[in-house]
């Protein structure tokens, strides 16, 4: 018995040897700056594009309106944090026009959110129709003011005013289909927080001119981006690429629109940033 007993104690104060892990074995990942080493693109570069698109385009009026500096109408009151979601939310997979001609047809049928809550999910896929993928979108329309009135008690939206831009990010993410661009946009936007949303346009435009690995994907491209755009150069920077992208068809997979053949594109302000000829 004394020799079983003796056998057991030395079992139980053997323990497996842990394994030495050297300093430069231990990798540490930061999840919002995928591409550290990536040294594009620099704010110089940032300012200078800034300028350049600025003085060719300009900053469309319908975006102008959501800038900081932009004096303020007091006739006309700023859009509500939840108008801009929703807004945003039509906009997806679809032209500028279409979504605002849903967001209209929206607003003119049913004039508080509290009427769309009540509506049938039908009578909202008929109203907004004609921005495509209706199902898809009044069901996240729905599910966002049905959680909504169930997590604050009313249709609204503006806590998010005045908190940071993580946390509007974990409010938000709370809302079943609201994807990151969707978040993005609604901070740049309504909010008018520092941030760079990347949309096909944008992430067509930093790939083309190596702003970004070959490998990134969008998600990776707004992480990236959002390291390395100063913060006050975002705004136009990001409204100024997205109206380029759509302007000029040597910076766009999507040829021949109305709109890029009203635009002379043979001496894109672009191409001497290109790493490879589009």
């Amino acid at each position: 018995m004394e020799k079983k007993r003796k056998r057991k104690q030395a079992a139980e104060t053997v323990k497996p040897k842990a394994k030495s892990v050297r300093a430069g074995q231990i990798q540490t990942e930061n999840p919002k700056n995928p591409f550290p080493s990536h040294s594009a693109p620099t704010p110089q570069e940032c300012l200078a594009i800034r300028d350049t698109l600025l003085t060719l385009h300009g900053i469309p009026p319908e975006l102008a309106k959501y800038r900081k500096s932009q004096p303020t109408d007091d006739t006309a009151p700023p859009e509500t944090v939840l108008d801009g979601l929703v807004r945003t939310i039509l906009s997806q997979n679809t032209t500028e026009s279409n979504s605002q001609k849903a967001f209209g047809s929206l607003k003119s049928l049913f004039p508080t959110w509290e009427h769309v809550h009540g509506a049938e999910s039908k009578e909202l896929e008929n109203a907004i129709r004609c921005g495509g993928l209706a199902p898809t979108k009044a069901s996240c329309i729905k599910n966002l003011l049905r959680c909504l009135l169930e997590r604050k008690g009313k249709l609204c939206l503006e806590y998010l005013r005045g908190l940071s831009v993580d946390q509007v990010k974990a409010e938000l993410s709370l809302f079943k289909g609201i994807g990151p661009k969707t978040v993005s946009c609604v901070l740049m936007f309504n909010l008018q927080l520092d941030d760079f949303p990347v949309d096909t346009h944008i992430f067509e435009i930093a790939k083309t001119m190596g702003w970004v690995p070959a490998v990134a994907d969008r998600n990776k491209t707004y992480l990236h981006l959002n390291q390395r755009i100063p913060d006050e150069l975002k705004f136009d920077l990001n409204c100024l690429l997205y109206t380029h992208g759509k302007l000029c068809s040597k910076c766009s997979s999507k040829k021949g629109n109305k709109q890029q053949e009203k635009f002379n594109d043979n001496s894109c302000p672009l191409l001497n940033y290109y790493e490879e000829p589009v």
